[in-house]
């Protein structure tokens, strides 16, 4: 029997995720605790508030089984999620406010990129580097990151005019956009091949 896909539900919108998933026949674990790591396949970072996400994780002794997770096992980062997953944060101290990421993917990331809550939107992109597939996707920002750097060891597979705003590195995936909200399953339906090919 294949093991679930974990949510990191230590705060955030993962019960989305967990809907989608649902829609592709996935079962999904909740993920608070490092032993619940060993039970599932994969993991979803979801979005949220980035301070939170870093405060919870450490205070739950996540971090050093998350590193040792990701180095083998399928990851994928939506918003805050990607934050957490980046090698640093760009025009801010690596800990400003307490966030602390992950270092998995080789981007940087301005939080907030996109503006506030009240600049959110949603714009047609291209998964085609990411799925090959031809129709666009309805990406929806809210409060956003901007990834301001991707390194060499990750590609960028979306785009938003001409800036990345989905990069893949290996086995982990991190977007500054927010797939689990729209009826739209194409990405998280990648990021089970990602988990089925491994």
């Amino acid at each position: 029997m294949e093991k679930p896909v974990g949510l990191l539900t230590l705060q955030g919108d993962y019960d989305k995720h967990r809907r989608a998933f649902a829609a592709l026949d996935r079962p999904t674990l909740d993920v608070r605790r490092p032993a619940e790591l060993d039970r599932v396949s994969s993991l979803v970072i979801p979005g949220g508030e980035s301070t939170t996400l870093t405060r919870l994780m450490d205070l739950g002794g996540l971090r050093d089984p998350l590193l040792a997770f990701a180095a083998t096992r399928p990851v994928m980062g939506t918003c805050a999620g990607l934050i957490m997953m980046s090698s640093g944060l760009e025009q801010e101290p690596r800990e400003a406010y307490g966030v602390v990421p992950l270092g998995l993917l080789d981007c940087t990331v301005l939080r907030n990129g996109y503006g506030r809550q009240i600049d959110s939107f949603t714009a047609p992109v291209s998964l085609a580097d990411l799925d090959g597939s031809s129709k666009d996707f309805a990406a929806v920002f809210i409060r956003a990151p901007r990834i301001e750097t991707v390194g060499p060891a990750a590609q960028t597979v979306v785009l938003h005019d001409g800036e990345p705003v989905a990069v893949k590195q290996r086995n982990l995936l991190g977007m500054t956009f927010h797939p689990e909200l729209t009826a739209d399953l194409r990405i998280h339906r990648a990021f089970l091949d990602m988990v089925d090919a491994g």
